[in-house]
C-alpha cells in the first residue's frame, strides 16, 4: 500500500501488511535514521500491536509524526480490506 501523510517531513509511505503482520515499510524523504529505525523495529510485527505502539507519537508539536502517519496509514489498510 502506499500512503501520502500529512504535516510531516516524509513524502510517502509503502508497505504491506501479510497474514496480519507490517511487512517492508519504506519511508521516502523524511528524518532517515528516524524512518528506517522505526521500519525496522515494526517489521514482522502484530499491525494492531504497531498501531497501539506508534500512534499518538508527536514531532516538534505537529500534533502528529512519521510513526504517527504510519499508524494512521495501517488503520486506513485495515479498514479498507
Amino acid at each position: 500500500m502506499h500512503y501520502v501523510p500529512k504535516g510531516v517531513c516524509s513524502q510517502g509511505i509503502d508497505f504491506e501488511i501479510e497474514d496480519g503482520k507490517v511487512r517492508n515499510v519504506v519511508f521516502t524523504r523524511g528524518c532517515a535514521g528516524n524512518t528506517q529505525g522505526v521500519a525496522a523495529l515494526i517489521e514482522g510485527m502484530d499491525v494492531e500491536e504497531a498501531i497501539r505502539r506508534i500512534k499518538g507519537i508527536n514531532c516538534g508539536g505537529k500534533g502528529t509524526s512519521c510513526p504517527d502517519q504510519l499508524a494512521r496509514a495501517l488503520e486506513e489498510a485495515i479498514a479498507n480490506g
